[in-house]
């Protein structure tokens, strides 16, 4: 108890770390989860600064290097340190910025290499069996499949799913407004069957959960209260068991199936950039690897048939 009041302590004496936090959320309208995370390595770096008796304003590279090793030695993942240079850059340029310091010294650290993970998705077939049941009778069994088909039909994230307002839907152009990371606003489409579930779930389910009660968001629970990040992926979860799939769904993988899904059908890479909220093409390309591999995978399994 001791070591975390002398870390409080220090951190209050950082006193350029709140007002970031309030910066980056403010002002670069980061997301609260990506505030979070930026609060917890920054409380993290704090407290080697703590250990070394050393003030952030005046460390210089061989200090930047020493924290890396550190967490090198704690065999933390790559990611991770990744993450924690971006972040603690990321904090100095701003305190360059606001005229606390003369140079940032991390702007020469670089970032180690991370090898490009080719994002999990589902499968044609995998998709059959999830959307193979028609006979949707309860409420539940409605508003899950929406969540479901929203999914699938947008590539819309969790976040900006569970805040789809009323206002936002616009049932005509069968599209929804949304507002993506960096509070970016764009406009994702969704088709006939996910237009078909989302009539009858303001017909035979909404109501229900609404028990008389108002909400202005379109997904909600018991008592108008609206779903959360931890609900959706529980409910994610009971849709795979109830069918048997053996894959582990989130609703990341419903967005890389349906950037894959568009670009195996011949989408331009630019369109899809525009409707996953891709601030950067690079983060889109990482889909081409996941078609070409299955243009070799359907080679190779046709030559072994010859």
């Amino acid at each position: 108890m001791g070591e975390e009041k002398q870390l409080i302590q220090f951190i209050e004496k950082c006193t350029n770390i709140k007002p970031y936090l309030k910066y980056i959320e403010k002002e670069r309208h980061y997301s609260e989860n990506t505030r979070l995370a930026y609060e917890n390595e920054l409380k993290k770096y704090a407290n080697f600064l703590n250990q070394q008796h050393l003030n952030e304003t005046s460390i210089d590279k061989e200090h930047a290097r020493l924290f890396l090793k550190v967490l090198t030695e704690q065999n933390q993942k790559n990611t991770t340190i990744s993450h924690a240079i971006s972040t603690i850059r990321s904090y100095y340029d701003y305190l360059l910025k606001e005229e606390k310091i003369t140079q940032n010294v991390w702007s020469s650290i670089k970032n180690p290499k991370i090898p490009k993970r080719i994002p999990n998705f589902l499968t044609t077939m995998e998709l059959e069996k999830l959307f193979a049941n028609e006979q949707l009778k309860t409420p539940y069994e409605i508003r899950n499949r929406l969540i479901l088909e929203l999914l699938f039909a947008t590539g819309l994230r969790v976040t900006e799913l569970i805040n789809i307002k009323l206002q936002d839907i616009d049932q005509s152009e069968k599209s929804i407004r949304t507002l993506g990371k960096g509070k970016k606003e764009r406009i994702v489409y969704y088709g006939e069957y996910a237009q078909e579930i989302l009539e009858r779930y303001f017909r035979e389910a909404r109501p229900i959960f609404l028990e008389n009660q108002k909400s202005d968001y379109l997904l909600v629970g018991h008592n108008s209260l609206k779903l959360t990040r931890n609900r959706i992926s529980s409910i994610l979860e009971e849709e795979v068991r109830k069918i048997g799939l053996q894959h582990h769904i989130s609703p990341h993988v419903l967005r890389h199936t349906f950037a894959t899904q568009l670009l195996n059908n011949g989408a331009d890479i630019r369109s899809v950039q525009e409707l996953l909220g891709h601030e950067n093409l690079s983060t889109t390309q990482i889909y081409t690897h996941i078609t070409s591999e299955q243009l070799r995978k359907a080679y190779r399994d046709n030559m072994t048939r010859k």
